[in-house]
């Protein structure tokens, strides 16, 4: 087994206070490349016992991140980004597409935390059309810890697929 991310060290460029965020972020890009690499095509969008499939974790990592951060820079959400919340569930995508939209959600994360000025980490940030409460730097964890839960849930469910095709 490989060393996680968040025992490699600092990532130059990032802000200390951030970084268990990025080592999260960085964490998620591996292990869902991992999981996509090991599971058939046919089963990516498998509900084995009406669970959520593969391919609608990693896809909801990558929207849930651009829809967390938007509301961490203090902006609402755009239509096309209600659109696209709506469609996670259903809309199915090839390998490709799933990692690409994935991996480039994840990296505008990156670039985005980077960006994010340390004196901006306490700064109230509303959430959904509740306007519910909020920081930037409550946001930027919840990413992290999002992402991870969903990239959890996509592992257990491509160990849950792959026990099927063995059985």
């Amino acid at each position: 087994m490989s060393t996680e991310v968040w025992l490699t060290g600092a990532v130059p460029g990032y802000e200390p206070l951030l970084m268990p965020v990025v080592h999260s972020l960085l964490q998620v890009k591996s292990e869902i490349e991992a999981i996509v690499s090991e599971v058939a095509d046919d089963h990516l969008w498998e509900r084995p016992g009406g669970a959520a499939s593969i391919g609608f974790h990693i896809r909801h990592i990558g929207g849930s991140t651009d829809r967390l951060l938007t509301y961490a820079r203090g902006a609402g959400l755009t239509p096309a980004q209600f659109g696209a919340a709506k469609d996670e569930p259903t809309e199915r995508v090839s390998r490709d597409v799933l990692m690409h939209d994935a991996h480039a959600a994840l990296d505008r994360a990156l670039a985005q935390i980077r960006a994010t000025p340390v004196e901006s980490l306490l700064e109230e940030r509303k959430v959904g059309r509740a306007g519910l409460p909020s920081t930037t730097i409550g946001l930027l964890f919840h990413v992290a810890e999002h992402a991870t839960r969903h990239a959890g849930q996509a592992l257990t469910t491509a160990r849950i697929v792959r026990a099927g095709e063995a059985g």
